[in-house]
């Protein structure tokens, strides 16, 4: 199965994430940033007491750009107010908390700090649509023709206690009256956006805390540590002999587990807890879990062996949550670690689905590698081939093998590739119950890939 990235085909600068580049580099220069912010301002009404939320992770390249945006807001009348650091769901909860009219964060998510990005939330704290952004780049060629007059500017001010107020919104999210006293936890920030607020959430909540990765230095952010690599809370884990191990990217809005064991726990794994323990207690809403087209088929077996559904999606938590809203579900996410929670949230956060798990381990009384046992996965592989200029699933001889692979995997297995929407990578996934079937359709597949990059 071929994906496509986006069914406009006219989309430039958005992608299944925002925007995303390298820093100081078109896309994400300041004067462009800047620009971004003007059409997106003067499609949400132009001044009049309107307000932006502005946020970043600890990229170097955060000095360059955030006052980049506030440049850009105030120049058509719109008042900016600046948090620093901090997780990218902390936007949208800081946005209708404010009453503010957009939220922006400045990000890259588990990208290298060479890069970064612009994610835009709407008053509402949800991300905007692809129509929107479509109308936000179509309006930047005219957006300078909208600033106002040197009387009408807006200001900026700096928020002192948004930390705090996100550190109090995510901690009701936690069961009344339960507590994390015992609990060893490691949590590895990624040196990114929740390096203050994770570890300061779980002490507040009772738990002993060994933190990784917690001091950002502004080139140091998801390097070797976060979500994107698992393989350090693993080694935390067994290194500090904790009860589990949370792993958040580098705006924390995914999160990783470990169990007690040092085994990796992924988002699938996650949503099965959640979904399960919330359909027990009459929380689950709509029957079914929403999640995207790589979730493995073990969970869909399992939602199913309980009762509930499996609704796929395209890649990306936004089209996640799209799919939740019109379907009224509130549990969703991606294997990768996306989480969303719709009663607490409206956007994935990776530490408002670790308090979730972290509930249930309390609750149950069984150790982490017993609690996210759920199922077992069918074997999956997936591969990544990075491509230049050229199109490589253009060409017909890639287009053949694809073609092949999906005849071996015909009926015994899914093949999905797709073009990554914030890399210039192409993403290749195979599941089958037969791994070694599995591992050979991947391998020719990147071959041929890369002979036509």
């Amino acid at each position: 199965m071929l994906e496509a990235m986006d069914g406009s085909g006219t989309r430039r600068l958005f992608g299944t994430d925002g925007i995303r580049g390298r820093a100081n580099v078109e896309p994400m220069t300041p004067e462009t940033v800047m620009r971004v912010a003007m059409a997106a301002a003067a499609r949400h009404g132009g001044g009049g007491h309107r307000t932006a939320v502005i946020a970043k992770d600890t990229r170097l390249s955060g000095y360059l750009l955030e006052p980049a945006l506030v440049c850009g807001f105030v120049a058509l009348g719109w008042d900016a107010v600046t948090v620093g650091p901090m997780p990218t769901p902390a936007v949208s909860i800081l946005t209708r908390s404010l009453r503010a009219d957009l939220g922006v964060m400045l990000s890259a998510s588990h990208n290298p700090f060479h890069d970064n990005g612009i994610k835009i939330f709407g008053p509402d704290g949800y991300k905007l649509s692809d129509t929107e952004e479509q109308a936000i780049e179509a309006a930047m060629a005219h957006a300078e023709d909208r600033r106002v007059s040197s009387e009408a500017l807006g200001r900026a001010r700096r928020m002192e206690d948004a930390q705090g107020r996100y550190i109090e919104a995510v901690k009701s999210s936690f069961p009344r009256g339960m507590r994390l006293d015992g609990l060893r936890i490691a949590v590895d920030c990624a040196n990114g956006a929740a390096y203050r607020v994770a570890p300061a959430v779980l002490w507040e909540l009772g738990a002993e805390v060994v933190p990784v990765a917690v001091s950002p230095d502004g080139a140091n952010i998801n390097d070797g540590c976060g979500a994107a690599h698992p393989d350090t809370i693993c080694r935390a884990v067994k290194e500090h002999d904790v009860d589990i191990g949370l792993s958040l990217d580098g705006d924390a809005d995914r999160l990783v587990l470990a169990d007690n064991t040092g085994r990796v726990v992924d988002g699938d794994q996650v949503m099965a807890l959640i979904a399960a323990a919330w359909q027990r207690r009459g929380r689950l809403r709509g029957g079914a879990v929403a999640a995207t087209v790589m979730s493995n088929l073990g969970l869909e077996r399992y939602l199913e062996d309980i009762g509930l559904g499996l609704a796929r999606t395209r890649v990306g938590d936004r089209y996640v949550v799209e799919h939740m809203r019109a379907n009224g579900l509130n549990v969703g996410g991606e294997q990768s670690g996306h989480i969303v929670l719709r009663d607490f949230s409206a956007t994935g956060d990776g530490l408002l689905a670790a308090l979730q798990v972290l509930a249930e381990l309390v609750a149950g009384g069984k150790p982490a590698c017993e609690l996210l046992s759920l199922f077992e996965p069918l074997p999956q592989r997936l591969e990544n081939v990075r491509y230049g200029a050229r199109d490589p699933l253009a060409a017909p001889a890639v287009r053949r093998a694809v073609e092949d692979a999906e005849a071996r995997l015909d009926g015994v297995g899914r093949l999905l590739i797709r073009k990554s929407g914030t890399e210039p990578l192409i993403r290749i996934m195979a599941e089958a119950e037969d791994e070694r079937l599995v591992g050979e359709v991947v391998e020719a597949l990147a071959a041929d890939i890369r002979a036509a990059v």
